[in-house]
């Protein structure tokens, strides 16, 4: 595989409070922790430049919530990424950032620019401040807003919004003002998931009491979502992710085309030289100097294709072809003919992919191709 084209991920397992609807794996914030953190994950990407001496092209910091660490620890990160790997000139290099630590005035995003960060994905969720209050979010719709503001007048235009569907009392009129707001910042991705209770979170504990929508309404929410969207010119690409044209996210479609990348810190994953590998979700041991975990094979055609049919341009015969030396099983395609009478696939002579209304039910007919 032409490792030119690898991702490399640096995990932030850091937040200022937890959110009651989130699993990922991060601790609150502590003046300790954050700076043997940073000691830790800066000496990890020093010695691993010895073994992946690859170019580069995206670097994407998330969380967690990585400007927890302000932006000079950051730019510390970015500048010990650049002295140690390849990174190529035109790289996509994104922070996620909290809209309550981005807004205020201390948050350097100017330096941030100078470190080489080019693209921010901010952790918005919803522009109702009643859903965001229930969502554990800690800055209101205007500090939203002046937090993307203040980014683009640093020179970082390329902004991405996480925006939640299906949440507690959500209706199709909040999620439009949501997306109107999203409009008006200018932004130029939208990630859009629809909310999943997971079972070690504060809203799983809550989940009888939560008011959320019935299946039906959160499949109509979904399909609102996406018609608004692409209204606005922000072109679905992936089942949750839209994109004004060119903005698709550099780093993530690495990961639906079953391209390399490395990660690194407590619970990031990689896949590189056809092996996946992991790190635990521990930040002690990672402090420790803990090794990966090694997670087995990696990219069978199997996995390409659960992947790629994440995205809307699907499964595509000549990219199988070249990467496999085998086209598309006929099983596979009687399959997914028959899906597309129920208007869950489309199949043509060049590919197979989902329609929106299959995204919904991705897993199962996925799961049924193959």
């Amino acid at each position: 595989m032409d490792t030119y084209h690898a991702g490399l991920y640096l995990h932030i397992p850091i937040c200022r409070s937890k959110c009651p609807y989130c699993d990922f794996y991060s601790l609150r914030a502590s003046q300790g922790v954050e700076e043997k953190y940073l000691s830790a994950l800066i000496n990890k990407i020093k010695s691993l430049s010895r073994i992946y001496y690859n170019s580069f092209n995206s670097v994407y910091i998330g969380g967690g919530t990585p400007s927890v660490l302000g932006t000079q620890a950051l730019s510390e990160i970015i500048k010990s990424v650049k002295d140690s790997f390849p990174i190529e000139n035109d790289s996509e290099i994104t922070v996620e950032c909290n809209p309550f630590d981005a807004q205020k005035d201390d948050f350097d995003f100017e330096l941030l620019a100078m470190a080489g960060v080019n693209r921010i994905s901010m952790g918005m969720q919803s522009a109702n401040d009643s859903e965001r209050r229930t969502l554990g979010r800690l800055s209101n719709t205007s500090m939203v807003g002046k937090a993307v503001k203040r980014a683009q007048a640093a020179g970082i235009q390329n902004i991405s919004l996480d925006l939640m569907l299906a949440i507690p009392d959500q209706t199709a009129d909040t999620l439009k003002k949501s997306i109107d707001f999203c409009v008006e910042t200018e932004a130029k991705h939208i990630s859009a998931y629809l909310l999943k209770i997971e079972e070690n979170t504060k809203f799983y504990q809550m989940r009888n009491s939560l008011n959320l929508p019935n299946e039906d309404a959160a499949c109509n929410l979904y399909f609102t979502a996406c018609d608004e969207l692409e209204k606005a010119g922000y072109m679905q690409y992936e089942i949750s992710n839209f994109a004004k044209a060119g903005f698709e996210s550099r780093h993530n479609l690495k990961y639906w085309n079953c391209d390399e990348y490395l990660g690194i810190g407590p619970s990031a994953h990689s896949f590189w030289n056809k092996k996946r590998f992991y790190y635990e979700r521990d930040i002690e041991k990672f402090i420790s100097g803990n090794d990966p975990i090694d997670d087995g094979d990696g990219g069978s055609f199997e996995e390409y294709a659960m992947l790629r049919l994440r995205l809307t341009d699907g499964l595509i015969f000549d990219d199988v072809l070249k990467r496999f030396g085998h086209g598309i099983p006929e099983f596979m395609l009687d399959k997914a003919r028959l899906f597309e009478k129920n208007g869950l696939t489309k199949v043509t002579p060049d590919r197979i992919a989902l329609t929106r209304e299959g995204f919904l039910v991705s897993n199962a007919i996925i799961a049924e191709l193959l």
